[in-house]
């Protein structure tokens, strides 16, 4: 069988496997209609498969990084390039999250994969116009870092609309109570995401020119944005369905209060304020546990390696279990509060940085680092995704999912640092140099722990209120 039939059929494989997952999630009863179901399922479908593929437009950069003369640029050029895009999607949710609830999350979802498109697109046609007999020379990537550091920092601009649009469009069609679920579901995209970006891109790579890493998520976007389009409404009342009380933060009034005075609500509310502080944490520690195992089996020579082979595949995987069960455990076993499943996946977290301290010479350090994945993905789902819902009631949920959003990425930024912290070669092929890398992440996971604790028994009072 070719490679490419095998990959094709596992892609497939895992897709209809995430169907049939969603399609079995357990229901909680509040007398929506079959309709209103149907007709939700084909909003939250397309506007979620748009911020899966965002993904893939966003760490395709990944696929280009090495030394080799097949790759676009080295690790210190990519980490410059990485810095630029990162900072500006963290500072852009400032403005975005605002811009969100003011023009709706159907609007935002739309410009968020046209404008990464087009950012893409660019990116294509820089690198084919460096491309000499279908390579870039080394000595003409030092030049492009410049140009391709301002490319991807305007694609991580548009791509900063994605979780705050999802979240924005979901928040009036998902009641409190099975937003646990839909925090599964959160979690369910992200995980595709990064399967199509690391996944999918190593494809691409070895099947195209360099220029198609960009060219094809460019090309996916642009047909999801028409589907968002055709099919996406923002509030059920504009797909001819029932509007609903949300029993969360929403505004008895129907009325988005001024940016200012909910800015205000949200400082003085130290749940809002609590959230944000553990997902700093899951920013920093979901960069160093996804960015660093391929590195940590490539200076090993563990080519073979079955775990990072299916990097991609595996995340996916432990990503929809992650959220899943972290949705499920959160609405029937803690009354659809978030800060107690946080806890336990915070607590998985420290467990596992210290079996990945025990088991940095074994080959389970893989699989240890797969599971503390599903940890991270399913706080960030739980967060991220649902309690920014809960907390900001549907008129104010922009803003608050962005400033969330943000700390995340404001601890991706700080994740980086870490790469100070690890061997270089030639200590770096003794797995024990390694040591650094667990140990580094303790901190942060104990004091995300700590931080759920303090929000254990949070819950939004309905119409508003804190």
């Amino acid at each position: 069988m070719p490679n490419w039939v095998s990959e094709l059929a596992s892609i497939c494989a895992l897709l209809i496997v995430v169907a049939i997952v969603v399609g079995r999630l357990p229901k909680v009863e509040l007398g929506h209609s079959a309709e209103f179901r149907r007709r939700r399922a084909m909003n939250w479908v397309p506007v979620g498969l748009t911020y899966a593929f965002l993904y893939m437009a966003r760490y395709n950069l990944n696929a280009a990084v090495g030394d080799g003369p097949e790759h676009l640029f080295d690790k210190q050029q990519y980490g410059t390039i990485s810095a630029f895009g990162t900072l500006t999607y963290g500072l852009s949710f400032v403005i975005n999250g605002p811009l969100t609830d003011k023009l709706g999350g159907k609007r935002t979802i739309v410009l968020s994969a046209v404008g990464s498109a087009l950012a893409n697109l660019a990116t294509a046609g820089l690198v084919w116009a460096a491309m000499a007999g279908g390579l870039v020379p080394p000595e003409k990537r030092a030049a492009l870092v410049a140009p391709l550091s301002a490319l991807y920092a305007a694609n991580m601009y548009f791509q900063s609309f994605g979780a705050v649009s999802i979240v924005k469009v979901n928040s009036a069609w998902f009641h409190r109570r099975e937003r646990g679920t839909f925090g599964g579901i959160f979690g369910i995209l992200i995980s595709l995401g990064l399967y199509f970006a690391y996944d999918w891109g190593g494809i691409i790579k070895k099947n195209a020119p360099l220029p198609y890493l960009f060219i094809v998520p460019a090309v996916i976007l642009l047909v999801f944005a028409a589907l968002d389009v055709w099919l996406v409404a923002d509030t059920p009342g504009q797909a001819g369905q029932r509007d609903f009380d949300l029993d969360d933060a929403t505004q008895t009034s129907g009325e988005r209060l001024p940016m200012s005075q909910v800015a205000l609500m949200m400082l003085k509310n130290p749940a809002i304020v609590t959230i944000a502080l553990i997902e700093f944490c899951s920013g920093a520690l979901r960069t160093g546990i996804l960015q660093w195992y391929k590195p940590f089996t490539s200076d090993l020579g563990h080519k073979g390696d079955f775990v990072a082979a299916h990097w991609g595949a595996l995340n996916c995987a432990a990503g929809i279990l992650g959220g899943i069960v972290a949705g499920v455990v959160s609405d029937r076993f803690f009354q659809s509060r978030r800060g107690p499943m946080a806890g336990v996946l915070y607590g998985v977290m420290i467990v596992g940085c210290v079996a990945m301290y025990l088991a940095l010479p074994t080959p389970w350090v893989g699989w240890v680092v797969v599971l503390m994945s599903l940890a991270v993905i399913g706080v960030h789902g739980m967060l991220s995704g649902t309690a920014s819902m809960d907390f900001g009631g549907k008129e104010n949920v922009g803003l608050v999912v962005g400033v969330i959003d943000g700390f995340v990425y404001l601890g991706i930024t700080l994740g980086f640092v870490m790469g100070r912290l690890l061997p270089k070669a030639p200590e770096s092929r003794d797995p024990a140099a390694w040591w650094t890398w667990p140990v580094g992440m303790i901190p942060l996971a104990v004091i995300g722990f700590f931080l759920s604790l303090r929000v254990w028994n949070a819950t939004p009072k309905p119409g508003g209120g804190h």
